[in-house]
């Protein structure tokens, strides 16, 4: 059986593999992003990347494969940042507070992840639902969750019966909205959730929310 041959730049070079994937990724994140999974074009991506559909085709298998690959290199790299955080040696309130803020900052920094997300919902989430990476990439930010709101409760700082799980929402739908809706919600009522210069009031917005909601006194149901 005769093998593929990985293509060959001009001059017969042999592109290197990780540089060229990562480039592709790069500008498929792009495209995707500005154009949509239906929108965005193989051929655009494979112009702008100075290579060809023969070589995306090569490296990622087609286009929803690639638009796959792309998802799970956004997820991942929130993913890498929770599990990097080092909040074990702060008070629960402290630690929740940066956890907020980590999804706060990475949302702002990375206006293409909000659409690809925002892109993947509308096709309800097929993509993610048949890719094994992302169906074990987890979050790793629920465990970190769990271990704060455990310490908050054990010192009773925070209001049991908290799901990590809702928390995570909570936090996710806030950072979430103030980059999805800035165009929509500024011109329905004149506020650029995004303007830098009230950064500081909704980053600290979002952790006086989640320290009210954890340290609320509950109705007995």
């Amino acid at each position: 059986m005769t093998s593929v041959e990985e293509p060959v730049r001009p001059g017969g070079r042999v592109r290197d593999a990780v540089r060229t994937k990562a480039e592709i990724l790069d500008v498929a994140t792009q495209e995707f992003a500005r154009a949509g999974y239906d929108g965005a074009r193989v051929d655009e991506i494979a112009a702008r990347t100075r290579t060809t559909k023969r070589m995306i085709y090569y490296y990622f298998g087609g286009k929803e494969q690639l638009f796959t690959a792309v998802l799970e290199r956004a997820y991942g790299v929130i993913r890498e940042a929770e599990q990097q955080l080092d909040v074990e040696h702060l008070d629960p309130v402290a630690a929740i507070r940066r956890l907020a803020e980590l999804t706060f900052d990475h949302h702002e920094q990375h206006p293409d992840f909000i659409r690809l997300v925002s892109i993947e919902n509308i096709h309800d989430a097929e993509h993610i639902a048949a890719s094994e990476k992302l169906g074990r990439i987890g979050s790793p930010a629920l465990e970190v969750i769990r271990r704060i709101l455990a310490a908050g409760q054990e010192s009773g700082l925070f209001t049991a019966d908290v799901d990590a799980i809702d928390l995570h929402a909570m936090i996710s739908s806030f950072c979430f909205f103030r980059v999805a809706n800035r165009h929509t919600f500024g011109a329905l009522f004149g506020r650029d959730l995004v303007d830098p210069a009230q950064r500081e009031h909704y980053r600290a917005m979002l952790g006086d929310m989640v320290i009210a909601y954890l340290t609320a006194e509950r109705a007995a149901g």
